[in-house]
């Protein structure tokens, strides 16, 4: 068990209002793939508003939304993902989201316990957008293994 959890930011910057008919598949959806979360395997905590989920937090803008999550490994958080009913969600996306100019999605460790503020996952996202994949902010294409006791990180191949 390791002494980090890996945080996770996504961010989607909507094709139409969020109660939109076209994006009410999307929002019909958001409960049953917000539980396969919660229920996943090594899933810590993600970030919701009383309701359940954090459409409406516009912290990146009205327009924009925003998945702040916790997972024990990336191996977790991939398999979520990807090998999930979540891909039939992530195959959509193009009926719902504009296309990313830029990185829209980073990794980064944080001490188990620690809980990511919206301006801490701006802040990886920025860096991610401007030095690329480092250990501090990266991606899974190419990630990095959590801190070692006293500091040191590698490359995750």
């Amino acid at each position: 068990m390791t002494n980090h959890h890996i945080a996770q930011l996504n961010l989607a910057r909507l094709l139409a209002p969020i109660d939109s008919p076209q994006l009410s598949d999307f929002v019909a959806n958001l409960d049953r793939i917000n539980a396969l979360a919660d229920d996943a395997p090594g899933f810590v905590w993600r970030l919701q508003t009383e309701e359940g989920d954090a459409t409406g937090i516009d912290f990146f803008g009205p327009d924009q939304i925003a998945n702040l999550s916790l997972w024990d490994s990336i191996e977790a958080l991939h398999h979520y993902v990807y090998r999930t009913a979540h891909v039939e969600i992530l195959r959509r996306k193009q009926e719902w989201f504009h296309k990313a100019g830029a990185a829209y999605m980073v990794l980064w460790w944080v001490p188990a316990g620690h809980i990511p503020s919206l301006e801490e996952a701006s802040q990886k996202l920025d860096k991610l957008r401007e030095q690329g994949p480092t250990s501090e902010a990266f991606t899974f294409k190419k990630a990095f293994r959590a801190p070692e006791p006293g500091g040191g990180t590698s490359t995750d191949t």
